[in-house]
């Protein structure tokens, strides 16, 4: 069963150390905004905007009925699909999958505006988000100066093999492959991970070719429906709060369905979303997000949020 006696864990003077790091961020976000003009440090590549809509399940058990989705209800939302590579579809890459949930309310407020981020990995092998920031500048740096820091740091060199590796895994298109938070969030006392299940099994051999294409042609034939869940914190060692790479040993839960209408590319809603900010910490008190690492993403998304409009 599903457990509150979830714990966090602080570093010492972690605050000086995120800020830190997101300078870091910050200063890649400066060398691309040069060449490749004003947007995000990370997942800069809008493949699709779309509109929503998330219905909560009825008659969730009582642990599951916290923040949002405590009763049932239909909320209008927001979603935006991503690359991580400036190429467009280009592979290996990890996949972003952001919902923006529009006027949510919850037992403690109305008219809550609610993100959750999402990728095509379940696991990332990281200890904390100091390699995070290792892997980013490995992965960014010149090849020789990528050598030297490699050379001497074997352990992040064997750490960003192993997501790299997971990001060569076959990727089928975003209606038919499954997104995860990797790190929980709360769920009132309760913590969580999430999930968005595939809408569909048939693939499209040819969506690698062209994302936004799959996506759409399929919405200009029927809705799509995902399965959101929720994989609850049961005890630390088969669901640690604070490991990223684990992959949980617990049932998922489904707590709502996220559809997704018959639409069609719209370009001003393709400019308003990619304008808006999809930052975790966009959040119902209820749901804020746990752990050192979305710590350190608060700091991050933050600078990076006042660094998209600034001039090269």
């Amino acid at each position: 069963m599903p457990s509150t006696q979830w714990r966090e864990v602080f570093l010492p003077d972690e605050n000086t150390q995120h800020t830190e790091q997101a300078h870091v961020f910050s200063e890649l976000q400066r060398k691309r905004l040069k060449k490749h003009g004003h947007g995000r440090a990370l997942h800069r590549n809008q493949v699709a905007a779309l509109k929503a809509v998330l219905v909560v399940e009825e008659d969730l058990p009582d642990y599951a009925r916290q923040g949002i989705f405590a009763a049932p209800a239909a909320f209008e939302a927001h979603v935006r699909l991503s690359n991580g590579n400036f190429s467009v579809d280009r592979a290996p890459d990890i996949r972003g999958f952001a919902i923006k949930v529009l006027g949510a309310s919850t037992p403690s407020s109305v008219a809550v505006e609610q993100n959750f981020t999402l990728v095509s990995q379940e696991t990332l092998a990281v200890r904390g988000s100091a390699d995070v920031v290792r892997i980013v500048d490995l992965s960014t740096s010149a090849p020789g100066a990528a050598l030297r820091k490699a050379a001497m740091n074997p352990q992040l060199t064997r750490s960003a093999v192993a997501n790299f590796r997971d990001m060569t895994k076959p990727f089928t298109g975003f209606a038919t492959h499954d997104f995860f938070s990797i790190m929980p969030i709360a769920f009132g006392d309760y913590a969580a991970r999430l999930k968005v299940c595939a809408a569909s099994t048939k693939i499209n051999k040819a969506a690698r070719r062209d994302l936004a294409a799959d996506i759409f042609t399929r919405l200009t034939d029927d809705d799509l429906e995902f399965r959101f869940q929720a994989q609850f914190f049961e005890d630390e060692t088969r669901t640690p709060i604070e490991d990223s790479s684990v992959r949980w040993d617990a049932p998922w839960l489904t707590v709502a369905r996220l559809r997704l209408p018959r639409q069609a590319p719209d370009a001003a809603l393709a400019e308003t979303i990619e304008k808006s900010s999809f930052n975790p910490w966009t959040a119902a008190t209820e749901h804020r997000p746990l752990g050192e690492l979305m710590r350190a993403r608060l700091a991050a998304y933050s600078l990076s949020w006042r660094n998209r409009d600034v001039t090269p």
